[in-house]
């Protein structure tokens, strides 16, 4: 078994595992390699939610030669390089350090995606994709195994004890169908809305919903941006330690938010 991999080898693997170009029209984030190393083999990879100095300093602690995060550096337009994303590039530079990011490829994809985790700890059945996002349909919907009451619901996805941002119980005593969409997802409310869905799930909340959600009878859980995104990144965690056997480490740097 392989036991360490250069940059170029566990980017075609991600490929193989995301597919991020099937993504290039509709996402902004630079997925992929972000920034590469100068060639050595890298023996442990790190997975994070952000990509971020305290995520980087942990991951250069634990000896891992890749940070692999859902929320890179770098998003469409060009950047000047100074301030705090200098610090930041500097700091992966002296220490040999690559970031790899997936964004929408993550939250996507329906084995180790953030959406597809989210469901199954819901016990989402009859699943379908839900969430038009550029043309892209990126979370899923379904029936719920067991009817589920929004409390329980919240407690499904509880992430470490962390409560969920915001809870609007203004639909069915027991919710029978959901809908998932992890982070920053609020908007897409009315869809569940006009879909008849009982409960949707995303991670953050808006103003600017409340009334909908209040007069559509939906219930809706904001379970929190990085709290509803840890899953996949654990989760294609745990598939390169079986396909790659290579070390990995999860950096947990929750924002509260």
């Amino acid at each position: 078994m392989i036991k360490s991999m250069n940059t170029r080898q566990l980017d075609a693997f991600f490929r193989d595992v995301l597919k991020p170009d099937d993504f290039n029209a509709v996402d902004s984030s630079l997925n992929g390699i972000q920034v590469d190393n100068d060639g050595a083999d890298v023996p442990k990879i790190a997975f994070a939610v952000d990509a971020c100095l305290e995520t980087f300093k942990r991951a250069a602690r634990c000896g891992a030669g890749m940070l692999f995060v859902h929320h890179g550096l770098f998003w469409g337009a060009p950047l000047r390089i100074e301030g705090v994303l200098r610090s930041r590039l500097d700091f992966l530079l002296k220490n040999n350090l690559a970031l790899y990011a997936a964004h929408l490829p993550l939250d996507k994809h329906g084995e180790v995606g953030n959406n597809a985790v989210l469901a199954g700890l819901l016990d989402i059945v009859d699943k379908e994709p839900f969430g038009l996002y550029h043309g892209i349909k990126i979370g899923f919907k379904g029936r719920l195994r067991k009817p589920l009451t929004v409390d329980e619901a919240a407690r499904r996805i509880n992430y470490r004890g962390t409560p969920p941002l915001a809870i609007y119980p203004f639909g069915k005593a027991e919710n029978v169908t959901c809908a998932v969409i992890s982070g920053g997802a609020a908007m897409e409310a009315p869809d569940a809305v006009g879909e008849g869905i009982d409960l949707y799930v995303t991670g953050e909340s808006s103003h600017s919903i409340y009334h909908t959600v209040l007069e559509g009878g939906l219930n809706m859980i904001a379970g929190g941006h990085y709290a509803t995104e840890v899953w996949g990144v654990q989760k294609l965690m745990e598939r390169c330690k079986e396909y790659l056997d290579i070390d990995a480490e999860f950096i947990d740097v929750p924002t509260g938010l």
